[in-house]
């Protein structure tokens, strides 16, 4: 907490009476071994028991435990299914958790219109399932995504590996229900390909649950293609995985996915999946292209000659659907593999320029040796959102604080290299610190301004994603000239 950070009072006997009078007794936590399995999401470095957590059934619901913390003044922290990796859903010490996991209906698949209208508790992969008997799927995968939801990635502006090709989220969201932290419901969006006005759809998405609570989204759904296949290429030398990337780009090749690893992360996950990855390579590319089968034909021969021209010492591709979900199943289980040889390890997620993938993986092992860590590393290549993972023993004095410093030199490299702090997890309160480094005093009193007119308070999600500017000074990031903040009261949240 830092001297501009607010101070809420409600105590949670209060708290707890009034949501008895709008909730069932199932619906709502108040118990410590209840409340328990809400302290963190996936970034469980950060932990805080929050006041209650409450399990609305109905629309109706949250509006009224909306209005009744917007009462008492109560912070609100939504939560999906808690497999966020930035701290996002981690709860305020003098707040309620508003569990969104049983709005878990598919309200309605639409197969003329290719959409499909869905609760915020629905998981991402169950959208692609219901889809299926009408030959269409939703293309934002996360590698959670057998367990996320979309009211999660909505929050977070989620992607996946085939986001080079069709989008993440913001790309894939035609509408969403929201209710404001006062009680009212508004509607952004529709289901036409657009809407009047300002583009408060694309604001709302990636909020991470600041600005409304969603409890309905609309969703774009495509095609299943007729045919995909990847094409797996080893490198001996990371610089050229990272250099075959950007010619594949440079080509006009837009794959489906372009995912890169390297030998760490590799020799982590073949042994858990088996998924024929060469061992000796330093790093390997997947590239998958999908389409008819002529177009696939087509594009697999061009990427296998730049990926040829760019110096792969071994070339393979899927021969059967089999294979392809094999070659797949290697990358989307990278994090669980790391997990298996390490006691902890530190999800990063940063976005640079492609052509600075070489660099920044230099840097990486150069900075294993400054901190004493390991490190293996996934990329979202194609369009350069990486994901360091960083491997340490929370149970060893200083090893947890050596790894959080890392990861921080990673993302401010990252800035500097022309990028992104985050690409897909979000900025939560793991990257807070990185924000006063991405922007500068008018751009984050802009985003206070945002805030302000749809929480003015600041009950919504206090404390994440967006710092004060008083955090940046404390921070050392930010120099604050005589006049330049004219506006001090939106410094609070």
């Amino acid at each position: 907490m830092t001297s501009a950070d607010p101070v809420f009072k409600t105590s949670q006997p209060l708290l707890a009476e009034r949501l008895k009078g709008v909730l069932p007794a199932h619906c709502l936590l108040i118990d410590e071994e209840d409340l328990r399995p809400y302290e963190c999401d996936g970034l469980t470095a950060y932990r805080e028991l929050p006041m209650a957590v409450c399990l609305p059934e109905t629309e109706a619901q949250v509006i009224d435990i909306l209005r009744t913390c917007y009462q008492l003044g109560v912070p609100v922290v939504a939560r999906g299914a808690g497999t966020g990796l930035s701290g996002g859903a981690t709860p305020h010490a003098q707040g309620v958790v508003l569990s969104l996991a049983r709005f878990n209906r598919i309200l309605r698949v639409d197969r003329n219109a290719r959409l499909a209208v869905v609760q915020p508790g629905v998981r991402n992969l169950a959208v692609s399932e219901a889809a299926a008997p009408h030959g269409l799927y939703y293309a934002p995968d996360p590698s959670s995504q057998i367990a996320c939801t979309l009211g999660g990635n909505v929050a977070e502006n989620s992607g996946g590996v085939h986001c080079l090709k069709y989008g993440l989220t913001v790309h894939n969201v035609l509408r969403i229900r929201v209710v404001s932290i006062e009680g009212e419901i508004f509607e952004i969006g529709s289901e036409a390909p657009d809407s009047p006005g300002y583009d408060l759809l694309a604001l709302m998405i990636g909020s991470e649950g600041m600005l409304g609570i969603v409890t309905e989204v609309t969703v774009k759904l495509v095609p299943k293609p007729e045919l995909a296949q990847v094409v797996m290429a080893s490198f001996d030398h990371v610089a050229k995985a990272g250099d075959a990337v950007a010619a594949i780009i440079a080509a006009g090749i837009i794959p489906a996915g372009l995912e890169m690893m390297d030998k760490p992360a590799t020799a982590a996950v073949e042994p858990y999946v088996k998924a024929g990855y060469d061992l000796d390579a330093a790093a390997i590319l997947l590239c998958e292209s999908d389409g008819t089968p002529e177009e696939v034909a087509e594009e697999i021969a061009r990427v296998t000659e730049v990926l040829t021209a760019a110096g792969a010492r071994g070339i393979r591709v899927s021969q059967s659907e089999a294979e392809r979900l094999r070659f797949w199943a290697g990358r989307k289980a990278a994090f669980p593999a790391v997990g298996r040889i390490t006691p902890d390890y530190y999800c990063m997620d940063g976005t640079i320029p492609r052509k600075r993938l070489a660099e920044m993986l230099a840097a990486i092992a150069a900075m294993e040796g400054k901190y004493g860590l390991r490190c293996a590393n996934v990329f979202h290549a194609g369009d350069g959102n990486l994901h360091p993972l960083i491997m340490y023993d929370a149970s060893k004095h200083g090893e947890w604080e050596r790894a959080e410093s890392f990861g921080a030199e990673i993302l401010e490299l990252s800035v500097a290299l022309g990028g992104s702090i985050t690409g897909e997890h979000g900025v939560g309160i793991e990257k807070i610190n990185q924000m006063c480094v991405q922007y500068k005093t008018p751009e984050l009193l802009t985003f206070h301004r945002l805030k302000e007119a749809f929480d003015e308070r600041g009950l919504l999600n206090p404390g994440k994603a967006v710092p004060s500017l008083h955090r940046c000074a404390e921070y050392g990031r930010m120099h604050v000239h005589h006049g330049e903040i004219k506006f001090p009261e939106l410094d609070r949240f």
